[in-house]
């Protein structure tokens, strides 16, 4: 029925690695979609994610990341710590095993998921509701936007399990809240609720769990109101600014202004 409804308008489903995909003109959404899992991740998890961020629509410009039910995401299947693992996946156990070079390859199979979310051409936005633990807080961390219900949890679960954040969140945890803030948050694997995460600028804006799906939609409205190559060349500026000076950020932004000049103008 999802799959049917999607190609009604323009786009496409898929439930791999229990996932719901739809592509609605310039808008895909991504619905993590094992409510009966507090939409719990898996190694299938992550792979299809990275799928979906290799073959992006070019058409699309908004990003949506959201879960079924009332948890955006509980973080990783606990299956995965035992000895059976999850059926046809396998465990930790058995990845601990790998060769060096098949766990970095593996690894870096599972970040694809989590980095394209950043990419210039897009802005990604997490709806996320109820628990973000773990590889869900770090999900919602890939995300260029965080708009949240009032009654989220975030937290970085991974050192109580004897882990390290290894899906990407380490930096954009350090950049938003600072480095701090950051180790307080892993280092104790505590709870940060909505109103902690506005005030620390975890979110951008918190409402009640009836108003996330109205918020995600006006947020949409307004970013596509914006010239898209205006925007991608806005993003791409601001993603490179913490790493170079001043007087390279100038020079950056006349470059990007001539760009744009030139395609209005010339």
């Amino acid at each position: 029925m999802a799959e049917a409804q999607a190609q009604q308008r323009g786009g496409f489903a898929e439930a791999d690695g229990g996932l719901r995909y739809e592509v609605d003109g310039e808008i895909a959404t991504i619905t993590l979609d094992r409510a009966e899992k507090r939409n719990a991740q898996t190694f299938a998890t992550w792979s299809a994610l990275a799928r979906i961020g290799e073959n992006m629509p070019e058409q699309v410009r908004v990003v949506v990341v959201k879960g079924e039910g009332p948890s955006f995401s509980a973080g990783i299947d606990l299956r995965m710590f035992t000895p059976e693992g999850v059926p046809g996946e396998g465990s930790f156990g058995s990845t601990a095993k790998l060769p060096n070079e098949t766990f970095e390859q593996r690894l870096g199979q599972a970040q694809q998921g989590f980095l394209w979310l950043r990419r210039p051409e897009i802005v990604s936005i997490a709806a996320v509701q109820g628990h973000a633990i773990g590889a869900g807080f770090q999900l919602a961390l890939a995300c260029d936007l965080r708009i949240v219900a009032d009654d989220v949890k975030f937290c970085m679960k991974e050192p109580a399990l004897g882990l390290v954040p290894d899906l990407t969140g380490t930096k954009p945890l350090v950049e938003l809240v600072g480095l701090a803030k950051a180790i307080d948050i892993c280092l104790t694997a505590r709870i940060v609720e909505a109103d902690e995460a506005l005030r620390i600028g975890l979110a951008e804006k918190v409402v009640a769990g009836g108003d996330l799906a109205k918020a995600v939609e006006d947020k949409i409205a307004e970013l596509l109101s914006v010239n898209r190559d205006a925007a991608v060349a806005t993003k791409r500026l601001l993603q490179g600014a913490r790493s170079r000076s001043l007087e390279e950020q100038s020079r950056a932004e006349g470059l990007e202004q001539a760009k744009r000049l030139r395609a209005l103008f010339g």
